[in-house]
């Protein structure tokens, strides 16, 4: 435990000194609820169901962190330690690859969830943002989505062959899921031509059952969305456990 401890400081010292990662984990998503607050307020409207757009959209940004750690920050982050062989060096070490892991997946997912607190904050102080769910339920729904979107990220890396490759693959795939699953975008906007595309995308599933626990519906009222995450964590999980390489 202490080991696992020490090495998860370690791991959010070395995260939070590569400023691109610590903005896009930690500040993308608030920012984005700024600009497009400051541009639509949060006024009721019927287009969003009676709610303001912060209301209803807050929760779909909660998606936003997920994808960009774990469509970018995962992948990337791991493919350029195997490349410079930083995995190869503790795989050799004393200590317990699980641990490196662990520490490695806590680390993420505290980044993440620093994240998630700064955008309850802004909708809460700034845009009096309303609730209507359980804040343990969401939290809940929340840690799951991302340990799915954690298991695809290090899928990425481990079939990856360079640092490279992983960037390209986990930017492309974590800004086409962003902006057509209705996190950064409403799906209301889209269209419906474009937005018939979302159904494809893992992270609509997420989007939308964060946003119906954010609104107080029951988790076997999103029965679908809910099987879709756990789908994506198991089959992620055993992929890239088979795939992963340390050199």
């Amino acid at each position: 435990m202490k080991s696992l401890s020490r090495l998860t400081v370690v791991q959010m010292k070395l995260f939070l000194r590569e400023p691109m990662a610590a903005f896009f984990t930690l500040l993308w998503a608030p920012a984005l609820l700024l600009l497009f607050g400051f541009i639509y307020g949060n006024e009721p409207t019927p287009f969003f169901g009676g709610l303001g757009f912060v209301d209803s959209q807050l929760p779909a940004y909660m998606g936003i962190i997920i994808v960009t750690v774990g469509m970018m920050s995962v992948p990337i982050s791991t493919a350029e330690d195997r490349e410079r062989g930083v995995l190869k060096r503790f795989h050799s070490t004393p200590l317990s690859p699980a641990i490196y892991l662990f520490a490695n997946i806590f680390t993420y997912f505290i980044m993440s969830f620093i994240g998630v607190t700064l955008l309850f904050l802004l909708g809460k102080f700034v845009y009096h943002v309303q609730y209507g769910g359980n804040i343990f339920s969401v939290l809940a729904g929340f840690t799951i989505s991302t340990l799915s979107f954690f298991s695809f990220g290090y899928l990425i890396a481990s079939l990856s062959p360079t640092g490279r490759v992983a960037n390209v693959v986990g930017m492309v795939t974590g800004f086409l899921m962003m902006f057509l699953s209705g996190a950064a975008i409403p799906i209301e906007v889209i269209g419906d031509k474009v937005g018939g595309i979302s159904k494809y995308l893992p992270l609509t599933y997420v989007v939308r059952f964060l946003k119906g626990l954010w609104a107080g519906n029951s988790w076997g009222s999103h029965w679908l969305d809910l099987t879709v995450i756990l789908g994506l964590l198991v089959v992620g999980s055993v992929l890239s456990t088979v795939t992963f390489k340390w050199e």
